[in-house]
């Protein structure tokens, strides 16, 4: 993924970045970051390999793989978000800056980089001070300094800091970053003077720091992970005696799970199946069995999101690797783009729920859930989402065209089949394996790399090293802008609970009339809210630590609740006029946004009808437990 060249001329330089565009070249500074990341998901991927290999073929665990694994995955989280801010591959909206005026673009410009750069600038002395307090904590199997680990987030912040100066520098006219600078500079200096009045206002510090500062960077284009950050920073700063010094601590602890190094591996895996052509090998079985029969396509359609989700992990890609494949047939049998893009976007929401789910994955880190509860439970509800959206799309197709449609013979499913099957087994085996035991999710992601990789090569034409360099490299900026969002929210979410506001929401919920319907209910327009307002990482990362110790209160199994609020931010992103997923579902369909926008409505009720079901029978979500 990689945005335009941004330009002074530009003010959308800081926009969504365009999934179907060619990642951008890093230049002079970036280049060596870029090669020894490569380098390092290369070797996160060999070590996990060579020990799993060891435990199982030769019952001889290495004991020093995890930690290896661990400094090697915090590196490569901090140089892919620093190569993530030169791509512009950091989550933002931008629906807001885009209906200003255009003359008030560039400075709202300037104003976006002026916050990152403040956040990041305040952050360089903690994160050394960081380094020379770790120096004195030795790891247990390799016995090296910690510093050596932690080290990578000084580096990572140095380096992000010195890509925001130069990208400020070039494309911003001198005038506005003056103005920026300035008007940064009276807002710190008034809360600074204000600060013993701050301290006496309580809970309301929250409003004002971790919501209005947050929302005033949402607004300005700032990315998510930064708006949580300059917030979060904010308040340590202003109203309370805490060094800011913890903060960097925090981000530490919610970059550095275990369970996390699979999210990169998971995003190399859709990388490698959308290079391989895996998955339009599975577009094509599936559009040879049900392709003849009225709304076959879109059936076709929302059986390879189920599938080819349960591969790659990830909605942008299983929307760009489907859409290609299958809208060029849909047009030619009537069917209008916007209701294509409409059912792209909700399927795309449905299939989050199916492993290998990223957001699972950070849930379960987060929330204390078992992955392996949550990856069985997350096929079920979205076979019950599918169908909602099934029967919906079988309606709207009563008038499709069929004349020149035929049923394809026997010998082209067999053929289809024949050529899909290497491909099909890997969901399969991704699901099995980690709803078995068999292994750890990202022991499973290792594995399914490597089988990616040889049937790719064997059978699906394989993939040249040049192509697998830009991989690499692409997925260390994915991970890197994916891991500092949870790294600024889990220390955003540290400091609400810190304040003691938690406690005071737990007791509001549980005294609400009706017990868990009430609380599931309210939950689903929470979460619909923010899956609106956040990408869905940041949502569940700011909630799940409050809401799910009281939903255990209540009773709520703890995977039921995860697959319910899941389910709700899902359908929130996709919800227009603020959903971005709805906005990346339009861009990848070459589809305007305002010609989609009416037609979406219907499939997001059938999503809602569906997650309704889903809240009031738990049973569809623990009976596979």
């Amino acid at each position: 993924m990689s945005a335009t060249t941004p330009t002074a001329d530009n003010p959308e330089s800081f926009s969504l970045p365009n999934e179907q565009e060619p990642p951008a070249a890093g230049g002079r500074l970036l280049r060596p970051i870029e090669w020894v990341s490569a380098a390092l998901m290369l070797a996160i991927v060999g070590m996990l390999l060579l020990g799993v290999g060891s435990r199982y073929l030769f019952s001889a665990p290495l004991t020093w793989v995890d930690e290896a694994v661990s400094i090697a995955f915090i590196w490569l989280a901090m140089l892919g978000a620093a190569i993530a801010i030169h791509r512009n591959e950091h989550l933002r909206l931008t629906v807001f800056v885009q209906m200003l005026p255009a003359r008030w673009r560039p400075p709202v410009q300037a104003f976006g980089l002026g916050v990152v750069v403040t956040f990041l600038l305040a952050l360089v002395r903690p994160a050394i001070e960081y380094v020379e307090s770790e120096s004195f904590v030795t790891t247990p199997a390799l016995e090296l300094p910690n510093s050596w680990r932690v080290a990578a987030i000084a580096f990572g912040i140095v380096a992000m800091l010195a890509v925001v100066l130069g990208h400020a520098w070039r494309t911003c006219r001198k005038l506005d970053l003056l103005g920026a600078a300035v008007l940064l500079v009276a807002i710190a200096g008034a809360c600074w003077l204000a600060k013993p009045q701050l301290a006496g206002l309580g809970h309301l510090n929250i409003v004002i720091f971790l919501i209005g500062f947050v929302l005033v960077g949402l607004v300005c284009a700032v990315p998510i992970a930064f708006c949580f950050g300059i917030g979060t920073l904010a308040f340590l700063a202003f109203t309370t005696h805490m060094p800011i010094g913890v903060m960097v601590g925090r981000m530490d602890e919610g970059m550095s799970s275990l369970v996390l190094v699979s999210v990169p591996i998971f995003v190399l895996l859709g990388c490698v199946l959308d290079a391989t052509g895996m998955g339009k090998a599975i577009i094509d079985f599936l559009a040879s069995l049900v392709g003849h029969v009225k709304g076959g396509m879109s059936y076709v359609l929302l059986g390879s999101l189920f599938i080819v989700s349960g591969i790659s992990g990830s909605k942008v890609s299983d929307m760009a690797t489907v859409a290609p494949a299958l809208f060029p047939e849909m047009k030619r049998r009537g069917q209008k783009p916007k209701e294509m893009i409409a059912l792209l976007s909700t399927g795309a929401a449905m299939a989050d729920t199916v492993p290998p789910s990223i957001v699972l994955i950070v849930l379960g880190s987060v929330a204390g859930v078992s992955i392996a509860g949550l990856f069985q439970a997350g096929v079920t509800v979205a076979l019950v989402l599918l169908l909602a959206l099934a029967i919906l799309a079988r309606w709207k197709a009563r008038h499709e065209v069929m004349s020149d449609v035929k049923r394809a013979p026997l010998s082209v499913i067999g053929k289809t089949l024949l050529i899909a099957g290497p491909a099909l087994v890997l969901p399969f085996l991704i699901r099995g394996a980690v709803g078995g035991g068999v292994a750890t999710a990202t022991e499973v992601s290792t594995i399914a790399v490597l089988y990616a990789m040889i049937i790719g090569a064997l059978m699906y034409g394989g993939i040249s090293l040049r192509q697998v360099y830009g991989m690499l490299v692409e997925t260390a900026a994915l991970s890197g802008a994916i891991l500092m969002i949870l790294g600024t929210a889990l220390a955003m979410a540290w400091a609400i609970t810190q304040s003691g506001v938690a406690q005071q929401l737990a007791l509001f919920m549980k005294g609400l009339p009706g017990g868990v319907p009430t609380f599931l209910a309210v939950t689903i327009v929470i979460f619909l809210v923010l899956g609106c307002i956040l990408e869905g990482l940041p949502a569940l990362l700011l909630m799940a630590p409050l809401m799910f110790p009281i939903a255990k209160s209540l009773g709520i199994n703890d995977v039921h609740y995860a697959m319910v609020v899941v389910c709700a931010m899902n359908i929130g992103l996709m919800m227009p006029p603020v959903g971005v997923g709805f906005y990346i579902a339009c861009r990848i369909g070459n589809v305007s946004p305002d010609e989609a926008m009416g037609a979406i409505w219907p499939y997001i009720v059938a999503l809602i009808g569906g997650l309704i079901v889903v809240a009031a029978v738990p049973q569809i979500s623990t009976a596979v437990l």
